[in-house]
């Protein structure tokens, strides 16, 4: 921490929702954004999602991280496959016991002395907020009760559980709608729409290239499923590719390969200044599904996207209604994902024209200043 010892007011709480990655990689830029901003800020997280993608920010002293369970998400079997049941099931014992949760949360808001908590997007940060009397800011793309009420088992299993996310949400102070947004009905009174956050390559595409051992012109896709990750034979689609395949170990551990598979170990990259973006800045296509944070990702870095579906999920098709205006992309089966039929897709996606529209990709600075606005007021 530089800057000075931080007041009280400049301490702030973030609830993170474990869902995911893009949740938590949004909220990292944020963060960052404020400590440039305000280099005393005083930061603390409270999220079940996985610690190292806090990292860069925890080496920095910038974050204190509270390992905490603050929502439930949805239930993935594997980044394209989810269990709408379980869903509900995990939504319901997390919900019929909020009261007690929320009594304890704003124990814990009172106790970290934070002039504002930040919800992305788990109901239990506004509902503990409120009872601590702290002001709250939502951060999102979509709101829980929107997901959940396009679940048919909700009604049956956890038939409460929308209702009590909705009465939560309603507590908010402010809601930062970033786009490509569904939901936030609870939140109409307080939105303010920012631009898309994003996390930017911090080393330019040939230089990155250079230090992979990625040859300039050779055609170069990025698999990326986040993560809970997609079990797939990525050696047998290498060898049957006219590209290089890119992966991290997220992807896959190990293994022998053809020349055109290159794995590459996030600690790694750590040791050698290489941050997610740089990979994504350094791809020609993402190989993924339609999620924030690796659209947002393509959209700041410039490379393709081909996409595949992720279950019943209704951020989905907000995306692929939007992506065709904003980014190249292109959809692929699960049936030719599995079977590692990409070439034909890959190259004519890096042969697709421009899309007609360029979305901003700053709203870290703008979310970080209306934080610390709110913090100071």
């Amino acid at each position: 921490m530089t800057g000075g010892a931080a007041s009280p007011r400049s301490q702030v709480l973030f609830y993170v929702s474990g869902h995911g990655l893009g949740h938590a990689s949004r909220d990292v830029e944020v963060i960052r954004a404020m400590a440039r901003l305000a280099p005393a800020v005083k930061v603390s997280v409270r999220s079940s999602a996985l610690p190292w993608i806090f990292n860069g920010t925890r080496h920095d002293g910038i974050i204190a991280l509270n390992p905490v369970d603050v929502d439930t998400g949805v239930a993935q079997i594997d980044s394209i496959h989810l269990d709408e049941e379980e869903t509900a099931r995990r939504a319901a014992r997390f919900y019929s016991d909020f009261d007690r949760r929320a009594d304890l949360e704003a124990a814990a808001i009172r106790e970290s002395g934070a002039a504002v908590v930040v919800g992305d997007i788990p109901p239990l940060a506004f509902e503990a907020a409120a009872r601590a009397q702290v002001q709250s800011i939502a951060l999102a793309n979509f709101t829980w009760d929107w997901i959940y009420e396009g679940y048919p088992s909700f009604a049956e299993i956890a038939p409460d559980t929308i209702d009590v996310i909705r009465r939560a949400y309603a507590r908010t102070t402010r809601a930062l709608r970033l786009p490509l947004h569904g939901g936030f009905a609870p939140m109409a009174r307080v939105i303010e729409d920012i631009p898309l956050i994003a996390r930017h390559a911090i080393h330019p595409r040939d230089e990155t290239r250079r230090m992979l051992n990625l040859g300039r012109d050779t055609i170069v896709a990025l698999a990326s499923f986040g993560g809970h990750g997609v079990d797939l034979p990525y050696a047998d689609i290498a060898r049957s590719s006219r590209f290089t395949l890119l992966l991290t170990d997220h992807e896959e551990h190990g293994g022998t390969g053809p020349e055109n598979l290159r794995r590459v170990r996030m600690d790694w990259l750590a040791d050698n200044g290489i941050q997610y973006a740089d990979l994504v800045a350094a791809a020609d296509v993402v190989v993924s599904k339609p999620g924030y944070g690796i659209v947002s990702e393509c959209l700041a870095n410039g490379p393709a996207l081909l996409y595949t579906d992720r279950g019943h999920f209704r951020e989905h098709d907000v995306f692929v209604e939007a992506m065709p205006r904003l980014l190249r992309c292109r959809h692929i089966s699960q049936d030719d994902l599995q079977a590692g039929r990409w070439s034909d897709a890959i190259e004519a996606l890096v042969a697709q024209d421009s899309p007609p529209e360029r979305i901003a990709t700053n709203g870290a600075g703008v979310a970080a200043r209306i934080i610390l606005d709110t913090a100071e007021s």
